[in-house]
C-alpha cells in the first residue's frame, strides 16, 4: 500500500490544529524538466528544509523535492516537544556504545535544541515556542530512578536545569492522580510544529533554495552525477540527501531495512476556558509520560489541550482517530468527559531498533537521515545541518552518528510490523503492571 496516499489527500494538510492555526502559503508548482543542481534534498521536512537551508547559505545550489507539501509529514503534525538527548537515555547509550559516545551523542543533542532557537530567532519564525517539559512518572516506583538521572546528568552530563518533582509537586502542575512524580526540564521547551516547518521552508526558500512541491521522487540513479526521476522532471545533482523519515517507502531499501515507520495520533479539544485549562497544565509545560507508548499533551494559547497518544503500525490509520486518542486522555483526564473533540489528526514518524537516529552514507554523494524515534523536532534539525555539513567535506559531527550500528528489523517487510506488533502488545501489559 502507498503510504503517501493511504491516509492523505493529494496535497492537502491533514485536518489538524495546527493547519487551521498556521500561515499556509499556496501551493509550490511541481518539479518539471531538466534541473541540475549541486544538491538535491528529497523531502520538505525538518531533516530535509535544514539541510536545504544550511547548504544554501554555505553556497551550494539547492533543489527541494517534497512529494506533498513543506512540512506535510511528522514535521508538521508532531506534538511540539524540544529537549535535549535521544530517545533512548544515556545510561543505555553509554551500556551499548561506550562513555566517549555517549558524551558525543548527548553533546549534539544539546546542539540540535540550540540550532532550533537559532533558527527561529534568526529568521523570525513565529513559533510559539514556549519553555518547560515535564516528564511524569505514572508508576511511584519510578520515580526515585527519574530523580537518580537527574542528578546523574547534572554531575556527569553537566545539564542542571532538571528539577526533581515529588508527587505534591507534579500535581501542583498537572492535574491528574495519574502521576506519582518526575522531573520539570526548564532547558527544554514546545513550539507549534507546522509554523516552525513553514519558517524554515521561508527561510530556505530565501537562501536561494528552489523547492518543488507535488514532486514525488520514483528513482534515483546513482553515478558521479546522480539522477533524482520525479514523474515530470530529472534533477541532475553532485549530491543527493534522502529525507523522507517515515515516508520513505521503498525508495532506498537498505535504509527502509532499518527505518520503520509508525502511526500516531492526536486530537485538540475545544477551547476549556483559562481557568479549567491551567487546572489541566498550571503553567503552560509540555508533558510526556513514562508510558512505553507515551502520552504528551500541552495546551494551545486559546486553551484547548493538545493529547497524543495511541499508536498503530500498520500503514492505514483507524477509521475514528479522535477515539483512538480520546481513551488514554480520559485515562489520565476523566474529568474531560464532557469535553468535546474539535479535531483529530494522525502522523507517520519512523523508529529504529535501537531508538537512534540512523544517519548512513548510501553512496559517495548520497547520504540519508532519519528513524528519530519521536524525538524529531530538534534531532531532524541537527540531522539536516549535519548531513549538509557532510556534504561539504566537514563529516565529523556525521560520523558520530554513522557510526552506530543499526539492525534490520526481523521478518524483513512481511513479517517486521506483525512482529512490532507483538513486541508492542508485551510492553503495552507492561505499562499497566
Amino acid at each position: 500500500m502507498d503510504l503517501l496516499t493511504a491516509n492523505d489527500r493529494a496535497g492537502k494538510y491533514p485536518a489538524s490544529w495546527y493547519a487551521a492555526t498556521a500561515p499556509l502559503h499556496a501551493p509550490l508548482p511541481p518539479a518539471q524538466g531538466e534541473l541540475r543542481a549541486d544538491l538535491c534534498v528529497v523531502g520538505g521536512g525538518y531533516t530535509g528544509l535544514s539541510a536545504a537551508l544550511t547548504a544554501a547559505e554555505a553556497g551550494l545550489d539547492v533543489v527541494l523535492l517534497e512529494a506533498q507539501r513543506l512540512g506535510f509529514g511528522a514535521s508538521g503534525r508532531n506534538g511540539g516537544q524540544v529537549g535535549p538527548g535521544q530517545r533512548i537515555g544515556q545510561d543505555a547509550i553509554e551500556a551499548r556504545h561506550g562513555a566517549a559516545v555517549a558524551h558525543a551523542l548527548w553533546d549534539q543533542g544539546l546542539e540540535a535544541m540550540a540550532l532550533v532557537m537559532q533558527r527561529i530567532e534568526r529568521h523570525g519564525v513565529e513559533a510559539d515556542f514556549a519553555p518547560g517539559v515535564i516528564h511524569a512518572d505514572h508508576r511511584a516506583r519510578f520515580v526515585a530512578e527519574s530523580h537518580a538521572y537527574a542528578a546523574r546528568l547534572a554531575r556527569d552530563y553537566g545539564y542542571d536545569r532538571l528539577r526533581p518533582l515529588d508527587r505534591a509537586g507534579i500535581r501542583a502542575l498537572v492535574g491528574s492522580e495519574d502521576y506519582h512524580g518526575g522531573v520539570l526540564d526548564e532547558g527544554s521547551g514546545h513550539l507549534h510544529p507546522l509554523k516552525y516547518a513553514l519558517g524554515l521552508a521561508g527561510a530556505a526558500q530565501a537562501a536561494g533554495v528552489r523547492a518543488f512541491e507535488g514532486s514525488r521522487v520514483t528513482r534515483i540513479r546513482r553515478g558521479a552525477v546522480a539522477v533524482v526521476e520525479t514523474e515530470g522532471a530529472k534533477v541532475r545533482a553532485d549530491h543527493v540527501i534522502l529525507a523522507a523519515n517515515g515516508y520513505l517507502g521503498g525508495l532506498e531499501p537498505e535504509v527502509a531495512a532499518r527505518v520503520m515507520p509508525i502511526n500516531n495520533f492526536i486530537l485538540a479539544t475545544e477551547p476549556l476556558g483559562e481557568a479549567r485549562a491551567r487546572a489541566i497544565v498550571a503553567q503552560n509545560h509540555a508533558v510526556a509520560d513514562s508510558r512505553f507508548v507515551i502520552n504528551y499533551f500541552r495546551l494551545t494559547p486559546d486553551h484547548r489541550l493538545l493529547f497524543g497518544g495511541g499508536e498503530s503500525y500498520g500503514y492505514r490509520f483507524p477509521a475514528d482517530i479522535a477515539a483512538k486518542a480520546r481513551r488514554p486522555m480520559l485515562k489520565v483526564f476523566p474529568q474531560l468527559a464532557d469535553v468535546a473533540v474539535t479535531h483529530a489528526w494522525g502522523g507517520t514518524l519512523a523508529i529504529t531498533m535501537s531508538r537512534l537516529p540512523h544517519l548512513a552514507r548510501l553512496a559517495p554523494n548520497i547520504l540519508s537521515a532519519g528513524g528519530y524515534s519521536g524525538h524529531g523536532v530538534a534531532l531532524a534539525t541537527h540531522a539536516g545541518r549535519v548531513l549538509a555539513e557532510a556534504v561539504a567535506g566537514q563529516a565529523g559531527r556525521f560520523d558520530v552518528f554513522a557510526g552506530l550500528p543499526h539492525m534490520r528489523f526481523p521478518g524483513g517487510p512481511r513479517l517486521r510490523t506483525p512482529l512490532l506488533v507483538l513486541a508492542m502488545l508485551w510492553h503495552s501489559l507492561r505499562d499497566r503492571l
